[in-house]
């Protein structure tokens, strides 16, 4: 077993009218190690005066976690398959919408990874199905995570 650990941390700007919903949604993620980013409510879901375009979002984060597991596993089994890896480029999307229950979620995330390596098309698909089954991210949700590799 493991802990993870994050720190968020938000602060009312002083020209926010809170009790009428007029505030700012910019915060910060610190991370155990040191690294900090400044997050916010994704800008298509809050006024543009209370989100900032250059901030990190939740789903963002979600979708950008689900990519960033696969590939350290993919690196992983391919490393001990003796696949040498020169570069790993993933476009990662995941897809928001209203589900049967009438709430919002991210219903589907797809994984583009574009690879250079010294290893066959069967081989690569291989790696990333081990990859898939051992991101412990795509086993804590039950969002569907489909893997498209470039070709």
């Amino acid at each position: 077993m493991s802990t993870h650990t994050a720190t968020i941390r938000w602060k009312q700007d002083a020209d926010d009218h809170f009790n009428l919903g007029r505030y700012t949604r910019v915060h910060e993620i610190a991370f155990y190690g040191g690294t900090t980013i400044q997050a916010s409510g994704a800008p298509g879901n809050v006024p543009a005066q209370f989100s900032s375009e250059m901030a990190v979002d939740p789903e963002e984060l979600f979708v950008a976690s689900l990519s960033s597991c696969h590939m350290l596993w993919f690196l992983d089994f391919a490393r001990r398959a003796g696949v040498e890896v020169q570069s790993y480029e993933d476009q990662a999307e995941g897809v928001m919408e209203k589900g049967a229950d009438g709430r919002m979620s991210i219903t589907k995330v797809s994984l583009r990874p574009r690879i250079d390596a010294t290893a066959p098309a069967d081989q690569i698909a291989q790696l990333h199905h081990q990859a898939h089954d051992a991101c412990f991210i795509a086993n804590s949700v039950k969002t569907v995570v489909t893997v498209e590799p470039a070709s």
